[in-house]
């Protein structure tokens, strides 16, 4: 009989529905060693073509079983430089996972949570050792200089590349800590912030220069960098936040899931020593369904709440965040109002010399599936007659985000693509010559790691459109 795959010990839901410390605990030395042994070492490892930035998997997992974890770890970083990052936070399920061969026996090898536990372990024993984790020898530079514009996942991944590569590569990140969407949007309970910082000092170590504080289109253009580096990556993700458009978004109370995460994340709202202003609602409706509103709903519980609901105008199955983030948030006692949309939030002026205007409630009808589209998709479609009201006093907004327009500011040569994206070729190249692009702000919001991919095929595409020039 097949070995049953090893589940991670959590904290349990009871207890963890009130802190911000990681809910995942990770394995144990002979729990890695006896997941990694389920693995049959395919002759054609599909796991390495379902991996955006095509971790050679079988091979880590095979130095795990010999239990020689630095090796492992420098075989992750032969192609990605944020293990204990992607290990954490890549929906693991719909990629490597889920092409993994052992899915015909039972259930996939747990791809995520050994790159999680090697990069761990190694960080662990590198620090007690006073070593730095990561590489540290610094490769030759060819004498050409890279902008990047964006500390996020695509960002940090392209510049790690180009830097292993000899480039002289400076990020040029708009916030005063980077990391991008990996510091500010996702919570501590699901990737520490301790672990963000180790491993963009890893990607510091190659010898990329890092400046906080550096909001291009303000400081300085996009063309500006253009004309000052030999190529740019503009990686800057995808920060403006979208709303519904319905009456009452303006009353006190309600956030967009962006500042309300920032506020949490960047701003440490959650810790007494922090002076950050956020509102701490009791009845908090969440507005969406994908991963950002988990964690935001999440995070609301735990800042406080008594009643969390999330409010989604499609079905359970219909949920575009990762099932394991569902059912944590469904384990901590979040609510779920599927088949529902927000029409209008309600609030209370407060009398004639104080006007407040604080939510205080959220008006919704129920839908139900319309008529397929050309996809196949069927939208919602709302009820006649089945309006009903839900208490709040807080109401958060997670519908989606869009690029910042700022980036487009000075460089009317820039070409946008739908939903005011940057549009680009095949190769990530945009319509200035020698700027490229990945990640959010061509996609739209997607997943840290398919950013990460688009991060890596950036640096590859720039490394091969110098060497021409050269």
């Amino acid at each position: 009989m097949e070995a049953e795959r090893v589940e991670m010990p959590e904290q349990p839901a009871e207890v963890r529905r009130h802190n911000f410390d990681e809910v995942a605990l990770g394995y144990s030395e002979e729990d890695a060693v006896l997941e990694a042994s389920r693995c049959i070492r395919c002759t054609r490892p599909k796991c390495v073509t379902g991996c955006p930035v095509s971790v050679d998997i079988p091979s880590f997992i095979g130095l795990i079983t010999e239990k020689k974890w630095d090796a492992a770890l420098e075989k992750i970083y032969e192609t990605n430089m944020l293990p204990s990052i992607c290990g954490r936070v890549c929906p693991q399920e719909t990629q490597c996972e889920a092409v993994c061969l052992m899915n015909k026996k039972g259930k996939p090898i747990a791809i995520g949570r050994l790159e999680r536990y090697v990069a761990d372990r190694c960080r662990a024993e590198r620090a007690q050792a006073g070593q730095n984790a990561g590489k540290t020898t610094l490769p030759e530079k060819n004498g050409k200089k890279v902008a990047v514009v964006g500390s996020g996942p695509a960002g940090l991944t392209a510049a790690a590349d180009l830097a292993k590569a000899g480039y002289s590569v400076t990020i040029y990140e708009s916030l005063h800590a980077p990391g991008g969407v990996l510091t500010y949007g996702i919570p501590a309970f699901r990737l520490p912030k301790d672990i963000v910082r180790d491993e963009i000092e890893g990607v510091k170590r190659l010898g990329v220069e890092i400046r906080t504080n550096n909001v291009i289109g303000r400081i300085k253009t996009l063309k500006d960098l253009s004309e000052e580096y030999d190529a740019v990556f503009l990686g800057s993700g995808a920060g403006l936040p979208s709303f519904a458009g319905i009456e009452g978004e303006n009353f006190n109370g309600v956030y967009s899931a962006n500042e309300f995460l920032t506020r949490i994340n960047l701003m440490k709202a959650y810790k007494d020593e922090y002076d950050t202003i956020i509102r701490k609602g009791k009845n908090v409706v969440v507005v969406g369904g994908g991963n950002v509103a988990m964690d935001a709903a999440r995070s609301a519980l735990r800042l406080g709440a008594d009643k969390v609901t999330i409010v989604y105008r499609r079905g359970d199955e219909d949920l575009p965040a990762r099932r394991e983030e569902i059912e944590h948030a469904k384990a901590e006692g979040i609510e779920f109002s599927f088949f529902t949309n927000p029409v209008r939030i309600n609030g209370d002026l407060g009398d004639e010399k104080v006007r407040r205007f604080d939510v205080v409630s959220v008006e919704c009808i129920r839908t139900e599936p319309g008529e397929p589209d050309e996809s196949g998709r069927r939208s919602p479609v709302p009820i006649k007659g089945s309006e009903f009201t839900i208490d709040a006093d807080v109401v958060i907004i997670a519908i989606g985000t869009s690029p910042n327009p700022l980036i487009f500011k000075g460089t009317p040569d820039l070409e946008k693509g739908r939903k005011g994206t940057v549009a680009v070729n095949d190769d990530l190249q945009c319509s200035l010559e020698n700027v490229f692009a990945g990640g959010d702000i061509v996609t739209g919001a997607a997943t840290v790691i398919s950013a990460m991919g688009a991060g890596k095929k950036a640096a590859a595409s720039i490394d091969a459109y110098l060497k021409n020039k050269a």
